[in-house]
């Protein structure tokens, strides 16, 4: 065992493995890649921006999957290298679209936000699952948000809806691989402080003139409040990122898991 790092990890948990983390090399992917290096997988990432310094991984590829040439340059890469993998976690997505609602989205926005929250996941399963389905065995997790359900129309719009096509289409996948030897969900994490969710709290009480406390609080406030009373961690969606790769998890299949500390109403 080791505790290197916030939860106790098998160092040979994932042993023998070809694990690919689209977008690791910060926030949540970073903590999935370094949960899946410890516990002994061969871990691949994409970004693109450069590796950071003292990031390792068994294989990066820098290039833009949010186009349909960036995705193929990963596919060629670890199909050249690998062979190709036993589990795959489309983690990539975002949004840089304007804010002012749906008069400030023109059609370039939403065909960014489709690509980079959608079509490269569905890129990547259509290259990936053959070789799963020949094995009769491997695993896809889909990256989503609350937003798929929870939409904030001012800024993230074209995010949310394209979120909700992923958990549509992640059904749906499920329903036709399962049979096959393949499992596939997804993950609907909340508001989770990555560095880079916590530049955005020094910023905001920085202009306000306010505590970061105050400002973490006034950010949940916005999304509707978080109960637990703190956004996530990085480590944690990872976590639940391993159990669900896991054979642990054997029996979960076509489902969407939500971590946000309460902040999802109950339907």
């Amino acid at each position: 065992m080791t505790m290197t790092y916030p939860f106790p990890v098998s160092a040979d948990e994932f042993k023998g493995k070809r694990v690919l983390v689209t977008g690791g090399t910060k926030g949540m992917g970073q903590a999935m890649v370094r949960r899946f290096t410890l516990s002994g997988a061969s871990v691949a990432t994409t970004a693109r921006s450069p590796l950071p310094d003292g990031q390792a991984v068994a294989l990066f590829v820098q290039t833009d999957i949010g186009t349909a040439a960036g995705v193929q340059d990963v596919i060629s890469r670890i199909q050249q290298e690998w062979g190709g993998l036993d589990i795959l976690v489309n983690n990539v997505g975002g949004s840089d679209a304007p804010n002012g609602g749906y008069k400030a989205l023109s059609d370039d926005d939403w065909q960014k936000a489709l690509n980079v929250n959608l079509l490269a996941s569905v890129r990547l399963d259509r290259a990936f699952l053959p070789g799963m389905i020949e094995r009769k065995s491997g695993v896809i997790l889909h990256i989503s948000s609350i937003q798929h359900r929870l939409p904030l129309y001012d800024a993230t719009l074209a995010y949310a809806a394209a979120k909700g096509a992923l958990n549509t289409y992640n059904k749906g996948l499920a329903n036709e691989v399962g049979s096959k030897g393949v499992r596939v969900n997804m993950i609907s994490p909340g508001f989770i402080e990555t560095s880079g969710a916590h530049g955005m709290i020094v910023q905001l009480a920085q202009s306000s003139g306010i505590s970061e406390d105050a400002a973490r609080r006034q950010i949940m406030n916005m999304i509707g409040g978080i109960p637990i009373g703190r956004p996530g961690q990085p480590e944690e969606v990872a976590e639940l990122v391993a159990f669900l790769a896991s054979d642990r998890a054997a029996s979960i299949h076509g489902a969407d898991y939500v971590i946000d500390g309460g902040t999802m109403p109950t339907v």
